[in-house]
Protein backbone atom coordinates (compact mmCIF):
# COMPACT_ATOMS: atom_id res chain seq x y z
CA UNK A 1 0.00 0.00 0.00
CA UNK A 2 1.34 3.34 -0.90
CA UNK A 3 0.72 6.60 0.88
CA UNK A 4 1.96 10.29 1.47
CA UNK A 5 1.95 12.22 3.57
CA UNK A 6 1.72 15.93 2.74
CA UNK A 7 2.23 19.53 4.22
CA UNK A 8 2.66 22.86 2.68
CA UNK A 9 3.04 26.18 3.51
CA UNK A 10 1.10 29.26 1.91
CA UNK A 11 1.03 33.17 1.94
CA UNK A 12 -1.88 33.51 4.25
CA UNK A 13 -4.73 31.10 5.52
CA UNK A 14 -7.74 31.57 2.97
CA UNK A 15 -7.12 30.60 -0.06
CA UNK A 16 -10.95 32.86 -0.64
CA UNK A 17 -8.69 35.80 0.27
CA UNK A 18 -6.11 34.68 -3.04
CA UNK A 19 -3.55 33.06 -0.76
CA UNK A 20 -1.49 30.89 -2.69
CA UNK A 21 0.64 27.83 -1.67
CA UNK A 22 4.25 28.44 -1.37
CA UNK A 23 6.16 25.04 -0.76
CA UNK A 24 4.77 21.54 -0.94
CA UNK A 25 6.62 18.78 1.13
CA UNK A 26 5.23 15.24 0.71
CA UNK A 27 6.93 11.53 2.32
CA UNK A 28 6.23 8.77 0.29
CA UNK A 29 5.06 5.49 2.32
CA UNK A 30 4.73 2.21 0.97
CA UNK A 31 3.74 -0.94 3.32
CA UNK A 32 4.35 1.69 5.87
CA UNK A 33 8.59 2.22 5.26
CA UNK A 34 9.09 5.18 3.75
CA UNK A 35 10.83 5.52 0.78
CA UNK A 36 11.11 8.74 -1.57
CA UNK A 37 9.42 12.68 -1.36
CA UNK A 38 8.98 15.28 -3.15
CA UNK A 39 10.04 18.84 -2.30
CA UNK A 40 9.21 22.19 -4.09
CA UNK A 41 8.87 25.86 -3.64
CA UNK A 42 6.71 27.74 -5.26
CA UNK A 43 6.65 31.82 -6.31
CA UNK A 44 2.86 33.08 -5.26
CA UNK A 45 2.84 35.90 -7.51
CA UNK A 46 1.57 37.99 -4.60
CA UNK A 47 4.12 39.60 -1.75
CA UNK A 48 3.87 37.70 1.90
CA UNK A 49 3.52 40.06 4.78
CA UNK A 50 6.10 40.03 7.47
CA UNK A 51 3.83 38.08 9.60
CA UNK A 52 3.89 35.39 7.34
CA UNK A 53 7.70 35.43 6.83
CA UNK A 54 7.69 34.71 10.74
CA UNK A 55 5.80 31.72 10.59
CA UNK A 56 8.21 29.83 7.84
CA UNK A 57 10.88 31.83 7.25
CA UNK A 58 10.17 31.95 3.71
CA UNK A 59 10.91 35.42 2.11
CA UNK A 60 9.85 37.63 -0.64
CA UNK A 61 13.34 37.18 -2.28
CA UNK A 62 13.74 33.68 -1.75
CA UNK A 63 10.52 32.89 -3.84
CA UNK A 64 11.36 35.32 -6.73
CA UNK A 65 13.20 32.95 -8.86
CA UNK A 66 11.21 29.73 -8.08
CA UNK A 67 8.18 28.18 -10.38
CA UNK A 68 4.66 29.27 -10.69
CA UNK A 69 2.40 26.44 -9.34
CA UNK A 70 1.63 25.54 -13.22
CA UNK A 71 5.00 25.19 -14.08
CA UNK A 72 5.01 22.06 -11.43
CA UNK A 73 1.64 20.72 -11.10
CA UNK A 74 2.12 17.59 -13.29
CA UNK A 75 5.49 16.97 -11.21
CA UNK A 76 3.56 17.12 -8.39
CA UNK A 77 0.35 15.19 -9.41
CA UNK A 78 2.12 12.20 -11.03
CA UNK A 79 4.35 11.79 -7.64
CA UNK A 80 1.14 11.33 -5.37
CA UNK A 81 -0.37 9.93 -8.13
CA UNK A 82 -3.85 7.97 -6.51
CA UNK A 83 -2.39 7.37 -3.62
CA UNK A 84 -4.09 8.00 0.10
CA UNK A 85 -2.98 11.34 1.29
CA UNK A 86 -2.02 11.78 4.98
CA UNK A 87 -2.19 15.32 6.17
CA UNK A 88 -2.67 17.09 9.47
CA UNK A 89 -5.68 19.65 9.48
CA UNK A 90 -6.21 17.72 6.23
CA UNK A 91 -8.91 21.16 5.09
CA UNK A 92 -6.54 23.44 5.02
CA UNK A 93 -3.75 21.49 2.92
CA UNK A 94 -6.31 19.85 0.79
CA UNK A 95 -8.76 23.27 0.46
CA UNK A 96 -5.49 25.25 -0.94
CA UNK A 97 -3.83 22.35 -3.32
CA UNK A 98 -7.45 22.02 -4.42
CA UNK A 99 -7.98 25.75 -5.31
CA UNK A 100 -4.89 25.88 -7.06
CA UNK A 101 -5.58 22.73 -9.26
CA UNK A 102 -9.21 23.73 -9.97
CA UNK A 103 -7.64 26.98 -10.87
CA UNK A 104 -5.60 25.27 -13.84
CA UNK A 105 -8.58 22.70 -14.32
CA UNK A 106 -6.59 19.90 -13.23
CA UNK A 107 -7.97 16.97 -11.28
CA UNK A 108 -8.06 17.70 -7.48
CA UNK A 109 -7.85 15.71 -4.52
CA UNK A 110 -10.93 13.91 -3.35
CA UNK A 111 -11.91 13.74 0.18
CA UNK A 112 -12.33 9.99 0.16
CA UNK A 113 -8.56 9.50 -0.36
CA UNK A 114 -7.25 11.68 2.45
CA UNK A 115 -6.70 10.43 5.97
CA UNK A 116 -6.80 13.53 8.72
CA UNK A 117 -4.39 12.44 11.76
CA UNK A 118 -6.10 15.59 13.64
CA UNK A 119 -9.17 12.97 13.65
CA UNK A 120 -7.03 9.95 14.82
CA UNK A 121 -5.18 12.08 16.99
CA UNK A 122 -8.38 13.12 18.80
CA UNK A 123 -9.16 9.90 19.64
CA UNK A 124 -5.96 8.81 20.95
CA UNK A 125 -6.03 11.78 22.90
CA UNK A 126 -9.51 13.38 23.94
CA UNK A 127 -9.67 16.90 25.09
CA UNK A 128 -6.10 17.52 24.87
CA UNK A 129 -3.78 19.34 22.39
CA UNK A 130 -3.37 17.56 19.26
CA UNK A 131 -1.07 20.10 16.86
CA UNK A 132 2.37 18.88 15.82
CA UNK A 133 4.28 20.04 18.43
CA UNK A 134 1.92 19.06 21.44
CA UNK A 135 2.02 14.99 19.77
CA UNK A 136 5.88 14.82 19.38
CA UNK A 137 5.81 15.30 23.32
CA UNK A 138 2.57 13.25 23.53
CA UNK A 139 4.30 10.26 21.37
CA UNK A 140 7.78 10.69 22.92
CA UNK A 141 8.89 11.12 19.55
CA UNK A 142 13.04 11.53 19.39
CA UNK A 143 12.94 14.30 16.15
CA UNK A 144 16.16 15.86 15.35
CA UNK A 145 14.33 18.84 13.49
CA UNK A 146 14.25 22.51 14.65
CA UNK A 147 11.08 23.78 14.91
CA UNK A 148 11.94 27.72 15.00
CA UNK A 149 9.89 27.67 11.83
CA UNK A 150 7.62 26.12 10.39
CA UNK A 151 8.74 24.37 6.52
CA UNK A 152 6.33 21.60 4.16
CA UNK A 153 9.15 19.12 4.45
CA UNK A 154 10.02 19.13 7.94
CA UNK A 155 6.58 19.06 9.17
CA UNK A 156 6.17 16.45 6.66
CA UNK A 157 8.83 14.50 8.30
CA UNK A 158 7.12 15.23 11.78
CA UNK A 159 4.20 14.01 10.72
CA UNK A 160 5.24 10.86 9.23
CA UNK A 161 6.58 9.38 12.91
CA UNK A 162 3.42 10.94 14.36
CA UNK A 163 1.18 9.01 12.02
CA UNK A 164 3.41 6.35 12.38
CA UNK A 165 3.68 6.09 16.28
CA UNK A 166 -0.59 6.79 16.31
CA UNK A 167 -0.73 3.23 14.56
CA UNK A 168 1.78 1.46 16.70
CA UNK A 169 4.22 1.66 14.22
CA UNK A 170 8.01 2.05 15.23
CA UNK A 171 11.81 1.77 13.97
CA UNK A 172 10.52 2.41 10.33
CA UNK A 173 13.17 3.03 7.90
CA UNK A 174 15.86 2.04 9.91
CA UNK A 175 16.38 -1.03 7.44
CA UNK A 176 17.12 1.51 4.12
CA UNK A 177 20.58 0.73 3.32
CA UNK A 178 22.75 3.63 4.50
CA UNK A 179 23.67 4.51 0.50
CA UNK A 180 20.09 5.32 0.15
CA UNK A 181 20.18 7.55 3.48
CA UNK A 182 22.95 9.45 1.95
CA UNK A 183 21.58 9.73 -1.04
CA UNK A 184 18.78 12.21 0.26
CA UNK A 185 19.63 15.51 0.30
CA UNK A 186 18.36 18.90 1.35
CA UNK A 187 18.73 21.69 -1.66
CA UNK A 188 18.09 25.30 -1.03
CA UNK A 189 15.94 25.04 2.04
CA UNK A 190 16.14 28.11 3.66
CA UNK A 191 16.71 26.47 6.90
CA UNK A 192 18.12 23.45 5.85
CA UNK A 193 21.61 24.12 8.05
CA UNK A 194 19.06 23.36 11.18
CA UNK A 195 17.98 19.67 9.79
CA UNK A 196 21.07 18.26 7.14
CA UNK A 197 23.20 16.29 9.41
CA UNK A 198 26.96 14.66 8.01
CA UNK A 199 27.20 11.21 7.23
CA UNK A 200 29.12 10.54 10.60
CA UNK A 201 26.76 12.50 12.58
CA UNK A 202 23.59 10.27 10.98
CA UNK A 203 25.54 7.20 11.77
CA UNK A 204 26.39 8.42 15.31
CA UNK A 205 22.29 9.14 15.86
CA UNK A 206 21.43 5.67 14.65
CA UNK A 207 24.03 3.90 16.31
CA UNK A 208 22.61 6.15 20.01
CA UNK A 209 19.05 5.09 18.39
CA UNK A 210 20.24 1.06 18.40
CA UNK A 211 21.73 1.41 21.88
CA UNK A 212 19.84 4.12 24.06
CA UNK A 213 16.22 4.79 22.51
CA UNK A 214 14.95 1.55 20.99
CA UNK A 215 11.45 2.92 20.72
CA UNK A 216 12.11 5.33 18.45
CA UNK A 217 11.51 5.19 14.47
CA UNK A 218 12.87 8.24 13.10
CA UNK A 219 15.14 8.72 9.98
CA UNK A 220 16.88 11.49 8.37
CA UNK A 221 15.50 11.54 4.73
CA UNK A 222 16.15 14.47 2.70
CA UNK A 223 15.49 14.32 -0.98
CA UNK A 224 14.70 17.25 -2.80
CA UNK A 225 12.80 17.46 -6.61
CA UNK A 226 12.98 21.16 -6.30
Amino acid sequence: MREIILDIETTGLEHKDGHRVIEIGCIELIKKEVVDNYHQYINPSRTLTDDNIEIHGITNEYLEDKPLFEEVVDDFLDFIKDSNIIAHNANFDIGFLNFELEKLSKPTISTDRVIDTVTIARKRFPGQQVNLDALVKKLKINSLINRDHHGALKDAKILTDVYLELQGINQIGLQLEEKKVEDFTIKGEPNSLSIVLTKEETQGHKEFIKKKIPNSNWVLIDKSYG
